[in-house]
């Protein structure tokens, strides 16, 4: 179970999530420190580490839209937060996927700052308000790359399988 520790609206701008003056950070140990760096309040409490991981950010359509910048996912996966949303923009949508961040598609959610929300099977429940949302599942293969904690892990993980312990 997590709180949703922010409520956010339609089109939220990979800008809004890492302003481009960041850009010259690429790290992912370094991008956490711009998320939402210009919503000063809520940067100050991801950095004093005021939110516990495993907190939901809730939008509403196309979050993640503009540019294709990394660092946009790789900042929120840096805090261990899960993004539901109505929908994801595409490139951002990927880049979240290959970085192993906590997505969900939750096309009818209803949620404010301050819900207690739980993901469980197929939905979304709102123990605060009692209200249940059907989940839109990712293709499996794209949830288990997020499973694994991100593309390279994944295929780390699939290599090992193959690979014979002590073999060539």
């Amino acid at each position: 179970m997590g709180t949703v520790v922010l409520k956010l609206g339609n089109d939220v701008s990979t800008d809004t999530i890492y302003p481009g003056r960041f850009m010259a950070t690429v790290l992912p140990t370094e991008t956490p420190q711009f998320a939402f760096a210009d919503d000063t309040e809520f940067n100050t409490k991801l950095k004093n580490k005021a939110i516990p991981q495993g907190s939901l950010i809730v939008a509403e359509r196309n979050f993640g839209c503009g540019s294709s910048r990394e660092q946009a996912a790789s900042c929120l996966k840096g805090h261990e937060l899960v993004v539901v949303a109505k929908d994801f923009a595409r490139i951002f949508l990927q880049n979240a996927i290959n970085l192993g961040l906590q997505m969900v598609i939750c096309p009818t959610i209803e949620a404010e700052e301050g819900d207690e929300i739980e993901i469980e099977g197929g939905t979304v429940w709102n123990v605060t308000s009692g209200k249940r949302f059907p989940i839109e599942p990712l293709p499996k293969a794209r949830q288990a790359i997020i499973d694994a904690g991100g593309l390279i892990n994944y295929t780390r993980k699939l290599l090992l399988e193959r690979q014979p312990i002590g073999g060539r």
